[in-house]
């Protein structure tokens, strides 16, 4: 009764015209008043903020604000790979023989998340693990590993919450949202992929580099809602660090797995 009363009043409220009010009051002067109100609400720290606060023109301009690099020190051991973002570690675990893993009790399907477009066996038996970003954290994304970039698309036209009501009683955040997906080749020659899922109301995940070769801990885009990261490896390939717990905070550069 609950999950279907939550995932009625999402369908009420989450349209284009929310995601676009949203979007234009965000992105406006006024919005720019409302940015002290908002690093309190959340409790930002802004020590690590790479520029003054008066000097952010708009509340989006704050939200996709960038930080001093002294303040996301990249785990630079060639073997590491690397949160890409700051987040609260959702879940992390194997994926079945099947092709599927689990959050907050939901089963997803590779097929699903990935689409008919890629080869998703490859990842059976592999390894997953699920971040995700509260409207508080620094939200650009950065490469969490060296590789050569295999291919990128997107999936998904509309996206709802991802926060922890979202995961347990919406319909399929993960597999159903609106999301960006990169495949890398790693150096250890295996595969992985970097999924960019959006958030309720805004589906604005922007990419800030297309290059073909990703460096660890390099931006490659930001997110302009908060979201969620989703990062798959092929079987026998990685091995998550013994700091990886389920409800643990790391910050982009902290090193979350190393490869085999």
């Amino acid at each position: 009764m609950r999950e279907k009363l939550y995932q009625s009043m999402i369908e009420l409220t989450n349209g284009k015209w929310t995601s676009f009010i949203m979007q234009t009051f965000s992105q406006s002067k006024i919005s720019k008043t409302m940015i002290p109100s908002y690093i309190k609400y959340f409790n930002i720290t802004l020590q690590d903020v790479s520029r003054p606060i008066d000097e952010f023109s708009t509340l989006h301009d704050f939200f996709i604000r960038e930080v001093t690099k002294e303040s996301r020190p990249i785990h630079d051991a060639a073997s590491s790979i690397v949160s890409p973002v700051d987040a609260t570690i959702e879940t992390f675990g194997n994926i079945t023989q099947n092709g599927t893993f689990s959050v907050k009790n939901k089963s997803y399907t590779l097929s699903n998340l990935l689409g008919s477009s890629t080869t998703f066996s490859q990842f059976e038996n592999g390894k997953y693990i699920v971040l995700y970003l509260s409207p508080a954290e620094y939200h650009r994304i950065h490469a969490p590993v060296d590789g050569k970039v295999i291919q990128q698309y997107i999936l998904g036209k509309k996206s709802y919450p991802v926060n922890k009501w979202g995961l347990q009683y919406g319909k399929q955040a993960i597999s159903g949202n609106y999301r960006l997906l990169t495949e890398i080749q790693m150096p250890n020659d295996k595969h992985c992929f970097h999924i960019k899922v959006g958030a309720m109301f805004v589906n604005s995940i922007e990419l800030t580099n297309t290059s073909k070769v990703w460096k660890k801990g390099e931006e490659v885009g930001y997110f302009s809602f908060g979201s969620t990261v989703v990062m798959l490896f092929e079987e026998n390939s990685i091995a998550f660090s013994a700091d990886v717990k389920s409800g643990k905070f790391v910050r982009m550069g902290e090193i979350v797995a190393n490869m085999l």
